[in-house]
């Protein structure tokens, strides 16, 4: 399943499957499924079992897993007459992974990390498919990185690599966008990382059953159409399995969780010279079954 947020007419954005050319109201359509089966209270009970927060969805575990795959009636809307919003705007909590690809770390001077390093973003910078990255007021040092983003399915605390995968949902893009200049302030990287609209996500949450192997997949960003990055999951340092099971080490992991396990050699820092995004630029990245999201640049 490729699940969405989606909203029409200005409505608010509630969670849906995209089928081809087609986006699927779940909500709707286990109401309608319930109902059929004359059910009195089905629209109040789709509501509970298909919230419109894709975290709540995710919490709803085996009984809103269930509840979707029992639809017999489905209530569907064309692509074109929706708008996509980021498929989990509200992530408990939001991990990014850094230094995670050995030639990024190379290009940007690093040494390869022993351990995963990890730093935060909160909810704040999640974007929307198609709305613009904001620079902040001082920042002439705006970067972009391309990530896969690993979303969280099942409670996880101390789960071994091999098991690791069964407490992933499913994948999406997300965009790490960074301002250097206020990244290397100080030694800690979150003042580079945290702005209203740093992280685009989406276009929607791919479950396992449609992306079977993460560290196969091609990541590229391109910037105004000229290519920047571009690199394979296959060279992680640290892959999605060890990622999950070092991080339930440290924490527990919950439904609706979003990790981003870092960036492929090509950004604009690395370059000689740097490149920096501009106001008017276009970011758009691509991901192996993932799709394309593209966000424009404009000053906050």
């Amino acid at each position: 399943m490729k699940l969405v947020r989606f909203s029409q007419n200005g409505s608010a954005p509630r969670v849906g499957a995209l089928q081809g050319d087609r986006v699927a109201d779940l909500q709707a359509s286990v109401a309608a499924s319930l109902a059929r089966r004359g059910v009195v209270r089905a629209q109040e009970i789709a509501a509970a079992l298909v919230p419109a927060s894709t975290r709540g969805f995710l919490e709803g575990g085996a009984a809103s897993q269930d509840a979707v795959a029992g639809i017999t009636e489905w209530v569907t809307l064309p692509r074109t007459a929706v708008r996509l919003h980021a498929p989990i705007a509200d992530p408990g909590k939001f991990i990014c992974i850094g230094l995670n690809y050995r030639d990024h770390a190379e290009e940007t001077g690093n040494p390869i990390p022993k351990e995963p390093p990890i730093f935060a973003k909160w909810n704040n910078t999640v974007l929307d498919p198609g709305e613009p990255i904001l620079r902040p007021r001082g920042s002439k040092q705006l970067d972009w990185e391309v990530e896969l983003g690993v979303v969280i399915g099942r409670t996880a605390r101390h789960v071994s690599r091999e098991q690791a995968l069964d407490y992933v949902w499913g994948y999406t893009i997300v965009n790490d966008v960074s301002a250097r200049d206020f990244q290397f302030i100080t030694t800690q990287w979150a003042a580079g990382k945290i702005a209203d609209t740093f992280a685009p996500v989406g276009p929607y949450l791919a479950d396992r059953s449609e992306i079977r192997d993460p560290h196969s997949l091609e990541l590229k960003t391109f910037v105004n159409d000229r290519q920047m990055q571009k690199g394979n999951t296959k060279t992680f340092i640290f892959d999605v399995n060890y990622i999950v099971s070092y991080l339930s080490g440290i924490m527990t992991l919950a439904p609706g969780d979003l990790i981003a396990t870092g960036t492929p050699p090509g950004v604009g820092f690395g370059m000689k010279p740097p490149v920096w995004l501009q106001p008017g630029d276009v970011v758009r990245m691509e991901i192996t079954g993932l799709d394309t999201i593209e966000n424009s640049v404009k000053d906050a």
